[in-house]
């Protein structure tokens, strides 16, 4: 099956192509091959949050979208799995379960959370804020890209409250 994308170009013009193959690599690397054209690539998830497995960006070292895979059952099966492996290793989801600390400092905002993966830290841009679900959760993305998951933020103990609802339009 030949799968289908959608690149855009530099005027900004969306336009359908077809034949892109994708492929990991041992150096742990994603690379994209579309016509005479290959590069390595790295992927980042497109809106809507409530499809995280669709609407991927496939990006270049410059972080130039290089292809957006609408569908990834649209790929051949050994460029499926490489783009599977690539969205396991490039960003995780954290389930965060309590919010212990936010301090800011001149453009950064430092978070200290527990996950049911663990305790983990990391940083946003003061003006990054947690984003509003559908369902009514919050996703939050640090400057490495990892997305961490509050799925209903009402329900964490009083502490993790009152941190995070300074921050929650």
């Amino acid at each position: 099956m030949e799968s289908t994308l959608v690149r855009r170009s530099d005027d900004g013009a969306t336009r359908k192509s077809a034949g892109l193959s994708l492929e990991w690599r041992t150096d742990g690397s994603l690379w994209a091959t579309k016509g005479d054209e290959e590069r390595p690539v790295s992927v980042r998830r497109c809106f809507p949050w409530s499809e995280p497995a669709h609407h991927l960006s496939l990006r270049d070292a410059d972080e130039e979208e290089f292809a957006l895979v609408r569908d990834p059952a649209e790929l051949d099966p050994r460029s499926r799995a490489a783009l599977e492996m690539a969205l396991a290793v490039a960003g995780f989801v954290f389930e965060v379960t309590r919010v212990l600390e936010i301090e800011e400092e001149v453009e950064i905002r430092h978070w200290r959370v527990e996950t049911r993966q663990g305790p983990r830290t990391f940083q946003t841009r003061l003006d990054d804020w947690p984003r509003t679900l559908p369902h009514g959760g919050l996703l939050i993305r640090d400057l490495a890209g990892d997305l961490y998951h509050l799925a209903a933020p009402e329900k964490l103990d009083r502490q993790s409250r009152e941190l995070l609802w300074a921050f929650v339009d």
